[in-house]
């Protein structure tokens, strides 16, 4: 096992009927920068309850936070915050709104610069710099609830970078599973896509001996496997909805991948699929990792196979095992409604390959676990994306 550190300050308040305690944790007298997105709050009941919940605050709203938030958006939450003098921040929503509240709050005391510094990583916020976030969270999907990680995109330019930290760890997060309730099929598939593939990002790279790890993240894995079509299916199960959320939280907040190695590649990827074509991020992701880890699979070996044969019950030489695990997380990802390929958006996965490759040629970019997947093999793998 590698050696590590582990922080996560972030208090978690989990439950039916738990929006009502932000009355309990918000510091009397702040005057608080509400963030949301589309509206869906005011529709759901959810706005209801957080305006209930912060009689006798000063509460500035700020609405129209997109899927992957967008630069130019937050410009207008950072002016509106600094107008203002709010000293609080409060998310509504899932990881977009939550990741977009993130640059608000590093970036409303922040004059050194403009605000696409932070997110860039020219400039590191301080512990202490930033006004303090806390979040309710209503879609489950990103872990940005219970993480110091943030992913912001600029569609002016065409670009989309995640970005991080300590100081942007949540105070503290409210999960209410009943705040799923009503969100679209579509979401709810997104979350699980994403939350799966979180999870992988950390564990199939190349074994440390790290036994208690390995045995979170297939727990995860397992759960998520489990409860998939049952969240999509049966939308007011209060308990699979707990789990689906709670599961989802537990695939992000930086536990499972301490002292292990881990390999992004594929939300970088990503990352780029959404700047350029503008996909959903779950919709990227799995159209990537499948072929990724295909493409990958003899550095990636001994993970694959313990995957196939402790996650799905696989057994047989590792190279059937490998190829059979590979087809079962795609024949899952399916069975939620995602599809796994570039195709199947229409996208021309020849297109994408070259477009891709050349901006990470510009940027030196490389990645994986080994740091050794260059552009030209990301090339490779986008076009098996058929």
């Amino acid at each position: 096992m590698n050696d590590f550190e582990f922080y996560n300050p972030t208090r978690i308040i989990f439950g039916k009927g738990t929006i009502a305690k932000l009355k309990d944790h918000l510091p009397h007298g702040a005057t608080v920068l509400m963030c949301y997105g589309g509206g869906s709050i005011k529709r759901n009941g959810v706005y209801a309850q957080v305006m209930d919940a912060m009689k006798g605050w000063d509460v500035i709203e700020f609405g129209g936070i997109e899927a992957n938030p967008d630069y130019d958006t937050l410009t207008k939450a950072i002016d509106l915050g600094r107008e203002k003098g709010v000293d609080y921040i409060l998310a509504v929503g899932g990881g977009s709104v939550i990741d977009g509240a993130k640059l608000v709050a590093a970036a409303i005391p922040y004059q050194e610069g403009e605000p696409w510094d932070i997110v860039t990583e020219q400039v590191k916020p301080k512990i202490g710099e930033p006004l303090p976030l806390a979040t309710v969270l209503t879609l489950p999907a990103t872990g940005s609830e219970m993480n110091h990680t943030s992913v912001i995109s600029r569609r002016a330019t065409g670009e989309k970078f995640a970005w991080r930290s300590e100081a942007m760890f949540p105070v503290f997060s409210i999960l209410d599973p009943a705040t799923t309730f009503s969100l679209p099929e579509k979401q709810i598939r997104n979350g699980i896509v994403d939350a799966y593939i979180h999870v992988m990002e950390q564990y199939a790279t190349y074994p440390v001996n790290a036994k208690l790890q390995d045995r979170q993240a297939e727990a995860i894995l397992l759960t998520l496997q489990e409860i998939g079509k049952k969240a999509i299916q049966t939308p007011l199960d209060y308990d699979v909805r707990a789990n689906l959320m709670w599961t989802a939280t537990n695939a992000l907040n930086k536990l499972i991948c301490k002292g292990v190695p881990e390999d992004w590649a594929t939300h970088l990827i990503g990352h780029e699929l959404t700047a350029f074509y503008g996909l959903a991020h779950a919709e990227t992701l799995a159209a990537v990792m499948p072929h990724l880890l295909w493409h990958q699979r003899e550095k990636k070996a001994d993970k694959l196979a313990q995957y196939g044969q402790r996650v799905w019950g696989l057994e047989g030489d590792d190279e059937m095992v490998i190829r059979s695990a590979i087809d079962k997380l795609r024949d899952f990802f399916h069975s939620v409604g995602m599809p796994t390929r570039l195709t199947d958006y229409g996208i021309d996965p020849d297109e994408a390959a070259e477009r891709i490759r050349t901006r990470f040629e510009e940027r030196g970019t490389v990645l994986g676990e080994h740091h050794d997947i260059t552009p030209d093999q990301v090339a490779e793998i986008l076009r098996m994306s058929k």
